[in-house]
């Protein structure tokens, strides 16, 4: 009997060990090798960040990093279009690798997925025509306000302006264009966005104020996937160390940077 239960251990060992060897539990940087390319989750209306140019390309600061990122780890790239709402759901059901779509790490935004160390820092601010009279978020008591569909500045917004009537919108460009036909009084979102339409809107639109949160940036990847996270901390941190993230700052917010992600002692 003895003899026939240290069988058994020794079995059930062996059986833990397979499937802790198994494919399907094989993480993301095994996956990415397998099939030889890294697939991210990227905006395409959320300059600078990410955004279709005029020729058709999909360009950007979180476009720049990511390649680098990619070729630090030696894969491949391939980007695919997410938004707010959907670049949680894509991460969490595996059709994308990473997200680096401009999310700010939030506590809840954790529980479902992990992120990376912060690698820009922004805050939330007020995009309004030019003949708007606010002077900051306190103004827009009783105003419609556009917001993001699966981004926290509605609900941001609300705290800081209860009596706000908050529009909701699935993408950018169509609550830019509802601004701009008198829809909506502002959208409310991250302040270099709104810094960025003000500029290229040569005169109809400006900032309203001043940023009234702070949004750190981080990169989406799943839940409970060190490795691969870790690589994609490293990789943020040698842009930094080897000049490449300050050169891409400054190509697409025209500025040094005034804040560095973190970097750890080796």
């Amino acid at each position: 009997m003895k003899r026939l239960k240290v069988l058994f251990l020794s079995v059930m060992a062996f059986l833990i060990a397979l499937v802790s060897l198994s494919p399907a539990k094989a993480g993301t940087l095994e996956k990415i090798k397998r099939k030889g390319y890294m697939t991210v989750g990227v905006k395409y209306d959320f300059k600078p960040f990410g955004f279709v140019n005029e020729k058709g390309e999909v360009v950007g600061f979180d476009i720049d990093l990511v390649r680098y990122i990619a070729k630090k780890l030696g894969f491949k790239v391939k980007l695919v279009q997410v938004t707010s709402k959907t670049r949680i759901p894509m991460l969490e059901n595996g059709n994308i690798d990473l997200a680096a779509a401009s999310m700010t790490h939030k506590r809840k935004r954790d529980l479902p997925i992990d992120f990376t160390i912060s690698y820009y820092f922004d805050g939330q601010a007020i995009l309004a025509r030019s003949d708007c009279k606010a002077k900051s978020y306190k103004d827009f008591a009783g105003k419609r306000v556009a917001a993001i569909q699966g981004a926290t500045s509605g609900p941001n917004f609300l705290k800081a302006q209860p009596n706000a009537k908050v529009v909701y919108f699935q993408e950018y460009p169509q609550a830019l264009m509802a601004l701009m036909k008198g829809k909506v009084d502002a959208i409310t979102t991250d302040y270099t966005w709104c810094a960025t339409q003000a500029k290229d809107s040569h005169g109809k639109l400006k900032v309203v104020g001043e940023p009234f949160t702070s949004e750190p940036y981080g990169m989406g990847v799943r839940e409970n996937d060190s490795d691969f996270r870790d690589a994609v901390n490293f990789a943020i941190q040698d842009a930094v160390l080897d000049g490449t993230y300050a050169k891409v700052y400054k190509k697409w917010f025209g500025k040094e940077p005034t804040k560095l992600p973190e970097v750890w002692p080796k």
